[in-house]
């Protein structure tokens, strides 16, 4: 693992000019995800901090602070998102489980912690630098390795949510670090050259309650399906809102929703309503924008993902394993025909193609359940507004922005069922092919920008 403080990598006598390059690398990072939080409070700076790293940092607020009180009562509110930054903190700490304990009664469940570290490969070049007087500040004292991070992380209550790497030697003597540093971030041994590591952890804090839960199942020529989805329904003992999105269907599914809207109506809350756009990207937005709990998750109304499984993606989520509870197909046998090989082949592909992009394991990019705060959907939102609407299935525009939040994936193993009704609404070669534009789409705007 790499890793330096963003304001003191070693670099030749007298280049304020390539610190000033360096935290402008790094804070260009930080950007692609700040602005979707509250607020970046940088925690404990260091004595020779100048404080560049924060103030290159784009976020509507911003505060430095010493006091775990402060960081407390930013994140008061449950619904705030705070992202605490730790510049260098690591690498002058002598009980890092110390500090990161210390600050996790201060956060909540959409708090992250940021920390910039530097890397202990390339220790050697720090004490030298020192030594010769090319770098101010006191030596480091600590080096963590990936592992290191990722053990400390479990035994603190955190989860290791992403790893970048960043700062590379060249981009910062060459003056073009903005434009190399993606570059040479995604290329296998280069990459851990790297001066600066930027590590996001999450807090594993569990639900308090049962918050409620919003199912929204978009509906396509799926009569057949519609009443079985409500009688599969299970009990989550939350509150319970189902909304059915009918999206110009010809087989009578309209009618069916209606009808079965008006017989389970004393069990359910259930809402309906029809697209006036087109796929099934519209329908989820349409449903989402209906939602009125606090708890938002996908069906879809073919029931190839067993309804009576949603209770493991709330489970999942209730418990703080993660913020984003993506199914996964792709682990058990499948049922009879439920997905042809050239389909199987597919999905494992965009699940390799989509991991490498965003830098998250993916285990299934194109299972239709997807489970999710509606707090963070509304992030998700404001990040699409300034990405751009490029994905007409639905699946890419929730993995993109839940990775880049660092919202902290998990993936869900289901098997696959058999439809018992109707036919597929995919179209194998056509729709693969803007699935690859997609994956192209933001391996260009995402990873190598």
């Amino acid at each position: 693992m790499s890793g330096v403080d963003a304001d003191r990598a070693p670099v030749a006598a007298g280049s304020k000019g390539a610190r000033r390059k360096a935290d402008l690398i790094i804070a260009k990072f930080l950007s692609s995800f700040t602005p979707y939080f509250d607020a970046v409070v940088q925690f404990r700076p260091l004595p020779h901090d100048e404080g560049q790293l924060l103030e290159r940092t784009l976020c509507g607020r911003k505060l430095t602070t010493e006091d775990p009180a402060v960081v407390d009562g930013e994140c008061g509110e449950p619904e705030r998102a705070v992202a605490v930054l730790l510049n260098g903190n690591f690498n002058h700490s002598l009980d890092i489980q110390g500090l990161l304990e210390e600050l996790k009664p201060a956060l909540n469940r959409r708090s992250r912690v940021v920390a910039v570290i530097y890397n202990p490969y390339l220790r050697g070049l720090y004490r030298v630098a020192n030594a010769l007087g090319l770098r101010k500040g006191p030596p480091p004292t600590t080096f963590v390795t990936r592992r290191d991070v990722e053990a400390l992380a479990l035994l603190s209550g955190y989860e290791v949510v992403n790893l970048r790497l960043c700062n590379f030697p060249p981009g910062r003597l060459t003056g073009v670090g903005q434009r190399l540093d993606s570059f040479l971030a995604a290329l296998p041994l280069v990459r851990w050259l790297a001066l600066s590591c930027v590590v996001t952890l999450r807090p594993i804090l569990p639900e308090a309650g049962r918050p409620g839960l919003s199912v929204v199942i978009p509906a396509r020529n799926e009569r057949g399906n519609i009443e079985a989805a409500l009688k599969r329904m299970p009990e989550l003992g939350c509150p319970l809102e189902i909304i059915f999105v009918e999206g110009h269907s010809s087989d009578g599914t309209w009618e069916e929703i209606e009808r079965v809207r008006a017989e389970y109506g004393d069990r359910y809350r259930i809402l309906s309503a029809q697209q006036r756009g087109k796929g099934k990207a519209d329908a989820v937005r349409l449903g989402f924008s209906m939602a009125t709990q606090p708890l938002l998750t996908i069906l879809d109304a073919d029931l190839t993902m067993p309804p009576e499984r949603l209770g493991r993606y709330y489970e999942a989520y209730a418990a703080g394993l993660g913020d984003f509870i993506n199914g996964s197909r792709l682990v058990y046998p499948m049922e009879g025909e439920a997905m042809r090989f050239l389909n199987l082949l597919g999905n494992i592909f965009f699940a390799k193609a989509l991991s490498y992009v965003l830098g998250v394991p993916l285990g299934d990019s194109l299972c239709g359940t997807k489970f999710l705060s509606r707090k963070d959907y509304e992030r998700m939102v404001a990040w699409r507004r300034d990405f751009g609407d490029f994905d007409p299935f639905g699946d890419f525009e929730l993995l993109f922005p839940a990775a880049l939040l660092r919202l902290g994936i998990v993936n869900l193993p289901i098997r696959y069922l058999d439809r018992t009704y109707g036919s597929t609404n995919i179209s194998r070669f056509r729709h693969g092919f803007q699935l690859l534009r997609m994956v192209l789409v933001g391996l260009v705007r995402i990873k190598l920008k």
